[in-house]
């Protein structure tokens, strides 16, 4: 049975006065290819949960696009961002998923305190604030559950839209996972610019070298259960901002896009 996420986390800062407590989590390091996201999540102090909401992983893609749209209504403030497949590649994908966090808080605009899933994160405070990390708090924490399946239906909907410019790859299926069917595209096709080069399994796989390619792959993914993972995904209403609202900026002085979340 999955584990029910409570508001337990959030209740010891909002009994000190912090109303808006973020929960972040993030979508989409392990594939070989699409942008990773984040999202991060504001609710009202002691809000009333929505029914079904936990860990996006222990969802079917119906659940999740189903909720996805609730907790969007409900929140104080949403904001999604993710980090390109360009700076994946330059950054490494460790880095690049907490730059994605980053941008997703600096979208919720002033905040008191933020929640993350997992370990605690080199010099994150500096960019975020104050912060708790929270091993499995996708499974745990309310406001990171609520996080985990926003960008979840976001980066399930981004892949959908790359599987119809790339048809071939299974996108529309896999959300960018090492499938069998994926790896056979490769080899037919090759790599596309949505392709993390810098990732060692696809130079493996492109190398064809065999025995790499079998020690970093590990068993092959259940093909059934990857095809149920987008069988409820639609056209997602995500774009790179055109509005002129100012972008996180980062040390160097660049600016990067962030993805917007579209209302509805």
């Amino acid at each position: 049975m999955p584990i029910t996420p409570t508001t337990r986390p959030e209740r010891r800062f909002w009994r000190d006065g912090l109303a808006r407590v973020v929960g972040v989590d993030e979508v989409g390091v392990a594939p070989t290819c699409g942008a990773v996201v984040a999202a991060a999540v504001v609710m009202k102090p002691y809000c009333r949960l929505i029914p079904g909401v936990r860990d996006s992983k222990t969802l079917s893609p119906g659940q999740r696009e189903r909720l996805a749209p609730m907790i969007r209504r409900r929140a104080v403030a949403v904001g999604v961002g993710a980090a390109s497949v360009a700076e994946i590649d330059r950054l490494n994908i460790y880095h690049a998923t907490h730059l994605a966090m980053r941008r997703a808080v600096a979208r919720v605009g002033e905040h008191d305190h933020v929640l993350v899933d997992g370990l605690r994160i080199a010099e994150f405070e500096a960019h975020v604030g104050p912060y708790t990390a929270i091993v499995d708090g996708d499974a745990r924490c309310y406001s990171i559950a609520c996080a985990s399946v926003v960008a979840k239906v976001v980066r399930d909907r981004m892949m959908a839209k790359l599987a119809a410019r790339y048809p071939g790859y299974g996108w529309e299926r896999n959300s960018g996972y090492a499938t069998r069917e994926h790896r056979a595209a490769i080899r037919a096709n090759g790599l596309t610019p949505f392709h993390r080069r810098s990732f060692p399994a696809l130079q493996a796989l492109v190398a064809g070298d065999q025995g790499t390619l079998d020690e970093l792959f590990g068993i092959d993914l259940d093909e059934g259960a990857v095809q149920a993972e987008a069988e409820a995904m639609v056209a997602a209403e995500v774009d790179f901002p055109e509005n002129g609202e100012p972008e996180p900026e980062l040390e160097s002085g660049r600016r990067f896009p962030t993805l917007v979340l579209a209302p509805g």
